[in-house]
């Protein structure tokens, strides 16, 4: 993990300004954090110290299970928080934030402005339309594992996780998370290759032909 400081920490501030999103001076605590593919930001079970604001870059949220099954649930991208729950709730089990790639954020201390944070009723509206879009897209990739083929969801997962056009995701992970068989996903994914969507390389894969991925995806996206 990398802080920006003096010069190239006022110029992502000046260029990712939050200020309307909050009713005080809140850059005046900000720091600007980088994370590198696969960096962990939030360690699992771990208060992490800062409400972060990502402004470049996207991760995945882990969950490990109390049978030691290691779960992902979600992802975070552009303009998402990270660490919102922890801020609100003094007892709450932290989920793993890991990188997908590199990502930069907007860190505020809980120390410093945490009693600001929860008084702010800008910044509050502001949370409460972040947290109501977060639990509509967890309940509409539900309905989706339900009504639409492995074909769409596993090209809108490509395109979520692949870093430079590199998709190299562990095939156990990708199953649990869109609910289907090991045999399954090898069979698409090798449909995919058949089709010059994407070229194995090794244990990962380089998108070929995004066009036809997001042509797949974009039927979720009209849902």
């Amino acid at each position: 993990m990398e802080i920006y400081k003096d010069e190239k920490k006022q110029q992502y501030i000046k260029m990712y300004s939050i200020a309307q999103l909050f009713s005080f001076p809140v850059e005046e605590f900000i720091e600007v954090h980088q994370y590198e593919r696969d960096e962990w930001i939030i360690q699992e079970g771990t208060r992490s110290n800062f409400l972060f604001y990502v402004i470049a870059g996207k991760g995945k949220i882990y969950v490990t299970h109390q049978n030691g099954k290691v779960s992902l649930i979600n992802f975070i991208n552009t303009h998402d928080y990270i660490g919102e729950m922890e801020l609100l709730n003094e007892v709450y089990y932290t989920k793993g934030i890991q990188a997908l790639t590199k990502t930069i954020c907007f860190a505020i201390p809980i120390h410093h402005c945490g009693t600001q944070l929860l008084e702010d009723v800008k910044f509050l509206r502001e949370l409460t339309k972040f947290l109501s879009i977060k639990a509509t897209t967890m309940a509409t990739r539900y309905s989706q594992s339900l009504a639409f083929p492995l074909e769409n969801r596993l090209a809108d997962f490509i395109l979520q996780t692949a870093d430079e056009g590199i998709y190299k995701e562990r095939h156990i992970t990708v199953c649990d998370y869109l609910g289907v068989s090991y045999r399954h996903l090898l069979h698409v994914l090798t449909q995919f290759c058949d089709k010059g969507y994407l070229q194995k390389d090794g244990r990962r894969y380089q998108i070929i032909r995004p066009q036809s991925l997001y042509d797949l995806a974009s039927i979720l996206k009209n849902m």
